[in-house]
């Protein structure tokens, strides 16, 4: 077990020991605690909407929010998007987060890194709330697909790019876990 944390030796089975331990410890902590108990997803739904809905309005569009229904975006009084707990965001965060927190790195880059990655994904899943809200209004019938299939993907390419920042941003001087030839 010792070599898997061991800097120097066989660095893949280094981060996947380690991404799978901080997965079975979000799994467990979302599952048996936050999840179940709803008020961080609930808050952070809440969130989404309203901060997609006062973009469209800086935009020009009719957008909104009531505190009936604090996670329905509505255009022009009529309901849009509803901000459910699966596409708040959080597992976005967390997988993010994860990779970051598993990838071999000197550590000192880590906690400014992973903020600005959580600012850039908090940012896309509003613009994907706000854009859902006019594909709703404009092109309803192809709100099922850009749901399910275009906005995953552009999350995912930016998990992707953010990642890929990430792994080609290490310091030159940091020597371990370098693959050898």
């Amino acid at each position: 077990m010792a070599v898997l944390f061991n800097k120097t030796a066989r660095p893949q089975w280094r981060f996947l020991a380690v991404a799978t331990g901080l997965y079975l410890l979000w799994w467990l902590g979302y599952e048996h605690g936050l999840g179940p108990d709803g008020r961080l997803d609930h808050a952070l739904s809440v969130q989404v909407a309203r901060a997609a809905a006062w973009g469209l309005r800086a935009f020009g569009f009719a957008a909104s929010t009531v505190p009936t229904s604090p996670t329905l975006v509505r255009m022009a009084g009529q309901p849009a998007v509803l901000v459910g707990d699966p596409c708040n965001g959080l597992v976005l965060y967390a997988l993010f987060a994860g990779f970051v927190l598993a990838y071999p790195d000197n550590g000192r880059r880590r906690g400014w890194f992973i903020a600005l990655g959580i600012a850039v994904l908090y940012l896309v899943n509003v613009a994907r709330v706000a854009v859902l809200a006019l594909n709703h209004t404009y092109w309803y019938h192809t709100v099922d697909f850009n749901h399910h299939y275009t906005f995953t993907f552009v999350a995912y390419a930016a998990i992707l790019a953010l990642w890929a920042w990430w792994t080609n941003g290490r310091p030159a001087a940091y020597s371990g876990y370098e693959p050898t030839a």
